[in-house]
C-alpha cells in the first residue's frame, strides 16, 4: 500500500480516537446538567436552559461517538451470514457495502452543512422560552457527519489492504 494512504489511515484513526475519547466524557457534562435540573426544581426556581442544553449535549455524545464507534466496529449488522465469511470474505463484503455508507453520508453531510450556513446566517434561535442559538450544535453534526466519511474511507482503504493480504 502506498505510504500516503497508510498514513491516511494512521492519521485519521488516531484523529477519530481522541475525539470519541472525548465525546464519552460528554456523559458526565450530561449527568451534571441534569444533577443542576434536578436541584434547581427542588429549590423551585427550575432552569430554563437545562432540558435544551442536555439534548444538545447528548447529540454531541452521540455523533462526535460516531465515527469511533464505526471505526472500532462497534455499530449494529446483521451477522446472520457476514458472521459466517472469512476475515478476507468480510472486507470483500464491506468494500461494496461501504460505498453506500459513504454515499448516505455525503448526502447527510450536505444537508448538514447547508442546515449550519443557514443557521449562521439567519442566526437561528430555537423557539423556546431560552431561546439558544443553533448554530453551535449544528456545526457539530456537519463535523461528526465529515469524520464519520473520513473514517468510512479510511474503512475503504483497510478493506483493500486486507483483500491484497496487507495489514495495516
Amino acid at each position: 500500500m502506498p505510504r500516503v494512504l497508510v498514513a491516511y489511515v494512521h492519521f485519521i484513526d488516531g484523529l477519530n480516537r481522541r475525539v470519541g475519547r472525548f465525546a464519552m466524557y460528554l456523559l458526565y457534562v450530561i449527568m451534571a446538567i441534569m444533577i443542576v435540573s434536578m436541584l434547581t426544581k427542588a429549590a423551585h426556581v427550575p432552569a430554563l436552559w437545562t432540558l435544551e442544553m442536555a439534548q444538545f449535549t447528548l447529540v454531541a455524545y452521540y455523533m462526535l461517538g460516531a465515527p469511533f464507534a464505526l471505526q472500532t466496529d462497534v455499530n449494529v449488522r446483521m451477522d446472520l451470514i457476514y458472521g459466517r465469511f472469512s476475515h478476507k470474505g468480510r472486507a470483500l463484503t464491506d468494500v461494496f457495502t461501504v460505498f453506500c455508507l459513504m454515499f448516505y453520508l455525503g448526502v447527510m453531510l450536505y444537508g448538514a452543512f447547508d442546515s449550519t450556513v443557514y443557521s449562521f446566517e439567519m442566526s437561528e434561535r430555537n423557539p423556546t422560552a431560552w431561546r439558544p442559538v443553533l448554530w453551535p450544535i449544528k456545526s457539530i453534526i456537519t463535523l461528526a457527519f465529515g469524520l464519520m466519511l473520513l473514517q468510512a474511507v479510511a474503512l475503504l482503504i483497510r478493506d483493500v489492504a486486507t483483500l491484497r493480504g496487507v495489514k495495516l
